[in-house]
């Protein structure tokens, strides 16, 4: 075990934040049971005006408490599924993993690492000054997004606060995560 769930949740309407559950189900190709983002195909509003028939890369978002700890340090109290995550995790830094990093989660489920979540000025509108925390510059001037991972499921099952956590990383060489 590399890593474990601190909690999980969904929404089924495009709200920032997620409710806390006590389990959530993942569909393999689909996402996260009754979320407004599940679906094979994308379903962010900002996407669907582009290319409604693109894939959806963004079929489960993941935050650690890492970055919630770092963000409380701060001054921004956040509580599990503030920022919209489906599932928060401890022990892992999901912003290190490459694209097509594997997370074996609790009995069944496997999601697969697909890019960076992109802040917006939601992020800025639910706690003023929060949105220049999470995006910031590299030493060599590059864009830096800290507000979580996206991934798509490749097998489902249930997950629920206390699950494990386990990696499994594609073959080298790695690529590094961009924006989804």
């Amino acid at each position: 075990m590399d890593g474990y769930v601190i909690a999980v949740g969904f929404d089924d309407a495009h709200r920032f934040s997620k409710r806390v559950a006590p389990s959530i189900r993942l569909l393999a190709g689909v996402g996260v049971e009754g979320d407004a983002h599940a679906g094979a195909t994308v379903k962010h509003r900002s996407r669907v005006a582009v290319d409604p028939s693109a894939p959806n890369l963004r079929q489960v978002h993941l935050i650690s408490t890492e970055i919630l700890d770092a963000l409380a340090a701060k001054g921004f109290a956040l509580a599990p599924g503030d920022l919209g995550e489906n599932i928060l995790t401890r022990g892992i830094d999901l912003l290190a993993l490459p694209r097509g990093a594997r997370l074996a989660i609790g009995e069944d489920a496997v999601i697969e690492i697909t890019g960076l979540r992109n802040p917006c000025a939601q992020i800025e509108a639910f706690r003023p000054g929060l949105l220049a925390e999470v995006v910031g510059r590299g030493p060599d001037g590059s864009l830096v997004r800290r507000a979580g991972v996206m991934a798509v499921v490749i097998a489902g099952g249930e997950v629920r606060a206390g699950d494990g956590l386990a990696v499994t990383l594609p073959p080298p060489p790695w690529a590094k995560l961009e924006r989804v």
